[in-house]
């Protein structure tokens, strides 16, 4: 059979990395059989071109994989796809909580022939035999002889063949660029984020979280050698192309288990395995100055920290009281020593907030090290205990908000704001986060660093700015381009003629001790 994988755009801004779930099945896929893969964030397509690729390709059976955010899309999607007499499979975490939702069992239009609940490692080469003899079931599950549910062990984990992969769709360096790319240092003819993973599962169980409803409370992990050797294979091929590459860990808690991690860290050092990877880690985690060592000296150059909010109340509100406001300058503080910085992502319409919680919560991003702070709200997914709570309070204001996907819209009453004062909260904070002057802050606070620290951050600030503000076309681009001129004349000025030393930062690592022109890559 000749099966596509594909995962949905949500209408509103790409992705920075393809989605690991298409890559982990389609090396689990039986043989025989040829998989080919479509992320609509880096290849998007409407419900007609989809069709069609679907007859012309000559597709035989299309697996769907969906979040809460996508599932109106991937809907879309799947009905044009069945349309044309191909059978579709779904999956995701929206269809394991709503599996009558796809299969139109709650009164509503079917969108899927069969659905995949919870992980599918298991269940995947079961759908792909079944298909092929036209035996689908409607529902699979992965369970053991009693007909208990079955977490997949990771151990063995199946090799991802990175080095063979067609990985064009996911270039992050646009056309446009490439020949000014190549003026900063070699080797940027391509750059990709790879999502790869090392364990699975979260024990914390925070209220608006659906991690540890689908993947457990119990973490599994992947040997070290394994993920080991996936870096390497990735490095080779960065290096064979003359390309750039980066890793994303998507384990829901990359440091969940310190002691391991520390181990894992130090088997990438010793194998000489280091790329610039980005990890999602709890601020009480980041305690450990050994561990921050570690980090920096495997790679680590980004850190997703989910802080939420800077009041206490409301981290306990939502079972996130592990969470310590007093303790995020230092959390940050011990990273930027080391060059490493923060994704910092805050929530705003928790219960305890009031008119004015952007600013308050701006004030203290602005005493901090240089990051990218993002900002959202509070959002009741399927199945969550949040959810249910909102629920039973009759709070829910558009109960199915996912049949509609609307960015930055509130599906229930906040406590303390109306709906119209939350939002104005969210689009306050990125406007002053991602302004001009913001940008031009976040570069001089690093003018102790080389150059290549702050391209990294002025170009990682423009990207993250696109999550709320889009960048879609081109002029949207040249408005963004025209509006920071004096940044980037500055940066381009200098990585041309260099600049005077500057003293080094207080516990930096890092001098700088060269003319900046001689720098040769940009941290990823």
């Amino acid at each position: 059979m000749r099966i596509l994988l594909y995962n949905p755009d949500n209408g509103v801004t790409r992705n920075f990395m393809p989605h690991l779930w298409m890559f982990l099945l389609q090396s689990l896929t039986p043989p025989g059989h040829e998989v080919l893969l479509i992320d609509g964030n880096a290849k998007p397509m409407d419900e007609a071109q989809i069709a069609q690729y679907v007859r012309d390709e000559k597709i035989d059976l299309v697996g769907i994989g969906a979040m809460t955010r996508m599932i109106a899309k991937a809907y879309r999607i799947a009905d044009a796809i069945r349309a044309t007499g191909v059978k579709v499979v779904m999956g995701g975490p929206h269809v394991t909580e709503l599996a009558d939702e796809a299969l139109g069992r709650d009164g509503g239009p079917r969108h899927a022939d069969a659905v995949a609940l919870g992980e599918a490692d298991e269940t995947w080469p079961r759908i792909v035999n079944d298909a092929e003899r036209g035996e689908l079931k409607e529902v699979y599950v992965p369970a053991d002889e009693n007909g208990k549910e079955r977490k997949p062990s990771l151990k063995p984990y199946p090799v991802i063949p990175w080095d063979s992969i067609d990985l064009t769709q996911f270039n992050l360096v646009p056309k446009s660029v490439f020949s000014l790319l190549k003026k900063v240092g070699e080797g940027w003819g391509t750059f990709r984020i790879i999502p790869v993973e090392s364990g699975r599962g979260c024990p914390y169980g925070c209220e608006f979280c659906t991690v540890t409803g689908f993947f457990g409370d119990s973490i599994r992990f992947r040997s070290n050698e394994s993920v080991v050797n996936e870096l390497l294979l990735l490095k080779a091929r960065a290096r064979k192309e003359k390309g750039q590459m980066a890793v994303f860990f998507i384990d829901d808690n990359f440091a969940i288990n310190v002691k391991r991690t520390k181990s894992l860290l130090r088997d990438i050092i010793a194998a000489g395995a280091q790329v610039h990877w980005v990890a999602q880690i709890s601020a009480n985690l980041l305690r450990d100055e050994e561990l921050i060592d570690l980090i920096a000296a495997s790679g680590g150059k980004w850190v997703f920290i989910g802080m939420e909010s800077i009041d206490p109340t409301n981290l306990k509100d939502v079972n996130k009281g592990f969470n310590k406001p007093g303790e995020y300058a230092e959390v940050l503080e011990r990273l930027a020593k080391r060059n490493v910085y923060a994704i910092t992502s805050f929530i705003f319409g928790m219960d305890n907030d009031t008119v004015g919680v952007a600013e308050r919560t701006l004030s203290q991003v602005r005493t901090w090290p240089p990051g990218l702070p993002i900002f959202g709200l509070l959002t009741p997914l399927p199945a969550t205990p949040l959810y249910k709570r909102l629920e039973v309070a009759g709070r829910l204001t558009r109960p199915k908000h996912w049949k509609e996907f609307i960015p930055f819209a509130m599906a229930h009453t906040p406590l303390k704001m109306t709906i119209e004062e939350a939002h104005a909260e969210v689009k306050y904070g990125w406007a002053q986060a991602y302004s001009p002057e913001a940008l031009a802050h976040a570069v001089d606070s690093l003018d102790d660093q080389p150059l290549g620290y702050r391209i990294n951050i002025f170009l990682a600030r423009l990207c993250f700015r696109g999550i709320y503000f889009p960048m879609m076309g081109k002029f949207a681009w040249l408005k963004v381009v025209t509006e920071n001129r004096h940044t980037i004349f500055k940066l381009v000025k200098e990585g041309f003629f260099g600049r005077k030393l500057r003293p080094r930062r207080p516990n930096s690592e890092v001098a700088y001790d060269e003319p900046a022109a001689k720098e040769s890559q940009v941290s990823a």
